[in-house]
């Protein structure tokens, strides 16, 4: 089949790392095109024209421009997949892996991650807000549950729950509070094996790695002992202990 896809968005962002991820799962050919983001690439008038809400990912396939990356990951799977492991037809499986990205973006990326990026990008704290941090801790713990009983957030097997999922999740473990092993074993082992897929270094780490260093560099003096030991921890990649 041919395809003529375009990825428009920066590899920091951990939508667009969830959208190639999956890009690269359906082994699916195409061209990312990086909007800098702080120069206004996103606000240009044709730009706006394609995608009014003026967010990345946005996905260009053919005459259809799709954003969210839920919305495309979604999409990639429904049109292009010979088989639907990725995003299950059967109602109720779909429902789990549904329910699983409404999480994803309801309380990890937009309750949780845009909040602490607020904090110390917008708002210039002075240090990291506890209760965020506590809220983090309390998600970790759902997540844990979600991999009580299976190696996937959604089940026995790889959904694009997973991509969503890890490419917010490995950002905060890079970035503000790593996955304890002993107290989030089954999340701990999860980011392990999503890391170990053969495309999630160029795909998602490189990328996470990349916003953390950013982090980083606002964090307030009292956390360098913490940070310092929690990169020597996690420097072979994401998950791995």
């Amino acid at each position: 089949m041919m395809v003529n896809l375009i990825l428009y968005g920066t590899e920091s962002s951990p939508p667009v790392r969830a959208v190639l991820l999956t890009l690269r799962a359906l082994k699916l050919e195409y061209e990312f095109k990086t909007l800098n983001m702080q120069a206004g690439d996103h606000l240009k008038p044709e730009m706006l024209r394609k995608n009014p809400q003026h967010t990345v990912p946005m996905l260009e396939d053919g005459e259809s421009c799709i954003w969210d990356s839920h919305a495309i990951i979604a999409y990639l799977v429904n049109k292009y997949a010979q088989l639907d492991e990725l995003y299950p037809k059967d109602p109720l499986q779909r429902a789990v892996v549904d329910q699983r990205l409404h999480f994803e973006t309801g309380v990890l990326f937009h309750g949780i991650f845009k909040q602490l990026q607020r904090a110390l990008f917008k708002e210039n704290a002075t240090e990291v807000p506890k209760d965020r941090l506590d809220e983090l801790k309390d998600a970790y713990g759902l997540l844990e549950l979600f991999l009580a009983e299976n190696p996937y957030v959604a089940g026995p097997k790889l959904t694009i729950a997973d991509f969503s999922i890890v490419a917010t999740v490995s950002t905060l473990h890079l970035s503000y509070c790593p996955v304890d092993g002993t107290k989030y074993p089954q999340l701990s082992a999860w980011l392990a094996r999503l890391s170990a897929l053969p495309f999630y270094e160029e795909d998602n780490l490189r990328g996470a790695r990349s916003l953390a260093d950013k982090i980083r560099a606002k964090l307030p003096k009292q956390f360098d002992k913490l940070w310092q030991k929690a990169f020597e921890d996690i420097k072979s990649g994401a998950g791995k202990q």
